[in-house]
């Protein structure tokens, strides 16, 4: 699977080991992210990793900051994109199956690196279950679109 990551500087170490942890699987990990410990926005990295997503140039995408709120704030922003901020795998699981989220967002400072694994596990691994769900879906996709 081909999958974009972006980060801010808060999650640097972070980004690097989830991206070696990925291609260790398999999965060809496209970097959107900054590789400096220097300050920066991250609205960038999240609208960077959504246009990979939307497009079709990556399957899926993960955003890491501190917390991973602010970058799946900036993420939801983008048409089409439909992120989820996790600190525990259930949930990003469940996301994929349930809400056929697209982008997974966690924090630096709120999961360790092992934690990190079974959260993006879950989430890469998890399929959308269409049927009862899906009308849900339409009507997420409908609030987008301003309907």
């Amino acid at each position: 699977m081909k999958i974009a990551i972006g980060n801010d500087h808060v999650a640097v170490a972070m980004k690097e080991h989830v991206k070696v942890y990925l291609e260790a699987k398999g999965h060809k990990v496209i970097n959107f992210g900054t590789d400096s410990a220097d300050r920066t926005d991250y609205p960038i990295y999240s609208k960077l990793v959504a246009d990979s997503v939307v497009s079709g140039e990556c399957q899926l995408g993960i955003l890491i900051c501190g917390t991973g709120v602010g970058i799946s704030i900036a993420a939801n922003k983008i048409k089409g994109v439909r992120a989820v901020v996790c600190s525990e795998p259930y949930s990003a699981k469940l996301s994929r199956q349930h809400n056929n989220t697209n982008i997974l967002a966690f924090g630096a400072r709120v999961v360790g690196t092992a934690t990190a694994e079974m959260i993006v596990d879950e989430f890469i691994s998890a399929e959308y279950e269409g049927g009862r769900h899906q009308r849900r879906i339409d009507m997420i996709s409908a609030l987008e679109s301003g309907e």
